[in-house]
């Protein structure tokens, strides 16, 4: 098929490539233009143009299709189909029905829940045990479209980091199996039941509030990681926690209860595994704790 890519970050790097190598004309890569990044703040293209500049394939990106000239370049292309993964834009009227047919979505929900900009974080944040993959043919809202395939996996005790990279690759894997059956599968409306959305997660979030109970803190601490990190104000220093347990523990909310960090929560509490403090690498908590004790009846805040 003449297909046009859509996708940014690096969960939709392996469905580019996954295109590519079943053999399929990728016309064209569409992504969000150059940001500034990381500590230089220079321009930086995103994961999925580099793949495609990797890839030798020519790359597109408006700022929106705002302009007339955008959506007749889009046209000219012919698509046959556009596949499309974590984008970053709501695609107008006029991209969804120029590819002959239509625009296919990868998403990070077993839909409806979970439509929106993070479902990978809610899921988590949430306490579900499955989340998945959906392939759905989109239309003007926000994830709401018939599904075609869907794939499902446990979250176990996976960060946002582990579950981004399992469900990209179960997305390249589920798209090219729907391309390949597209001329049988059956269009399955969504249910009008169980749906939610995956807000954008705000930097804010991730300070924790060692006021709700120690799982819930758990699950926010794997759910914001990698990015934003998950943080505690630590005398002077933001303390990242990469990763902590919940163990048994009482005690003031946001105290440490023993030498070794361990928090109370609300109900519960934690005791942080791997932590990173501000200007340094990460670490477990026992050699941090060599070389830098934290006594018991310390406040995090």
């Amino acid at each position: 098929m003449r297909i046009v890519f859509m996708g940014t970050p690096a969960f939709a790097v392996p469905a580019l490539e996954a295109l590519v190598a079943a053999g399929h004309d990728v016309v064209a890569v569409y992504t969000q233009p150059p940001r500034p990044a990381q500590r230089g703040k220079q321009p930086q293209a995103s994961p999925v143009q580099q793949a495609a500049e990797r890839l030798g394939l020519p790359v597109h990106y408006p700022v929106n299709f705002k302009e007339e000239a955008d959506r007749l370049t889009f046209a000219a292309l012919d698509a046959d189909v556009a596949v499309v993964a974590a984008y970053g834009l709501i695609l107008p009227q006029a991209i969804l029905d120029a590819p002959r047919l239509g625009c296919l979505n990868i998403h990070a929900s077993l839909l409806p829940r979970w439509r929106g900009a993070a479902p990978i974080q809610r899921a988590i944040l949430a306490g579900d045990t499955t989340t998945g993959v959906t392939i759905m043919q989109m239309e003007r809202g926000l994830d709401t479209g018939p599904m075609l395939l869907i794939a499902e996996t446990p979250v176990d005790a996976k960060t946002a980091g582990e579950l981004t990279e399992e469900l990209a690759a179960m997305g390249a894997e589920l798209i090219v199996d729907a391309l390949a059956r597209l001329d049988t599968l059956a269009a399955e409306t969504q249910p009008a039941e169980g749906v939610t959305y995956a807000h954008k997660i705000d930097k804010a979030e991730a300070a924790l509030d060692f006021t709700k109970s120690a799982v819930d803190v758990e699950r926010a601490v794997r759910a914001f990681n990698p990015a934003p990190g998950a943080f505690a104000p630590l005398g002077e220093e933001r303390l990242r926690i990469l990763a902590c347990e919940v163990v048994d523990g009482a005690g003031e909310p946001a105290t440490t209860i023993d030498d070794r960090l361990t928090i109370a929560c609300g109900a519960g509490a934690v005791r942080p595994t791997l932590v990173q403090r501000s200007g340094k690498r990460a670490m477990d908590i026992a050699e941090v704790l060599r070389g830098f004790p934290v006594p018991a009846g310390t406040r995090l805040g």
